[in-house]
């Protein structure tokens, strides 16, 4: 996609606070610190429009971005390991579920997993959730230049046992060398009908 602009329309914490329901959404989900910011960057080809941390857990709110004028990119907090206090975490989970169970043009979850951790539990449920209630997920495999690419092909290999997907379903994907971004790109016209 030719992205000719991004910009930050607001944050949230519960859905009157949403932005008015008009374009298709795509959100990004992942444990913190997974690089989700540095992915929506990417995307959108700005260095800051999504602030990134080294601190996991500094997107605390449900963050709403336009691109082109036709589509809304959204950015969840990060789940799993955060430098928050539990108070703030134990709030995250239900604005989370709140958010993917009710939002109208949400078209697809981007579950951004770092490839070199084998995923858990908690991505597992998560991705069942997503199926559950019927939402598309796109599985994203960040910093793959941390890899080399025989470590890469063994890592996708175990991640998809893991998870029990196929291997062609995880994108590799780099901020740095920016490996990946066609198909992630691909992958969400492809689900907001606008390839």
């Amino acid at each position: 996609m030719l992205v000719k602009s991004a910009e930050f329309v607001t944050s949230a914490v519960k859905p009157t606070q949403y932005p008015e329901a008009l374009l298709p959404e795509v959100a990004f989900a992942g444990r913190s610190n997974v690089g989700k910011s540095s992915l929506i960057n990417t995307l959108v080809n700005r260095k800051r429009l999504v602030k990134t941390s080294s601190t996991p857990g500094r997107t605390q709110l449900i963050n709403f971005f336009t691109v082109n004028q036709n589509l809304s990119l959204v950015d969840l907090p990060g789940y799993g390991y955060a430098r928050v206090p539990e108070s703030v975490r134990r709030h995250w989970g239900p604005m989370i579920e709140t958010y993917l169970k009710g939002r109208e043009t949400l078209r697809a979850v981007v579950l951004i997993l770092d490839i070199r951790r084998i995923p858990g539990i908690e991505e597992q449920n998560f991705i069942d959730w997503l199926s559950l209630y019927g939402r598309a997920a796109i599985l994203v495999l960040t910093k793959a230049d941390k890899l080399s690419k025989s470590a890469q092909k063994k890592q996708r290999r175990a991640i998809a046992g893991a998870l029990n997907v196929d291997e062609t379903a995880l994108t590799l994907f780099s901020a740095k060398t920016r490996q990946g971004l066609p198909q992630v790109w691909s992958a969400i016209e492809r689900v907001t009908g606008d390839e």
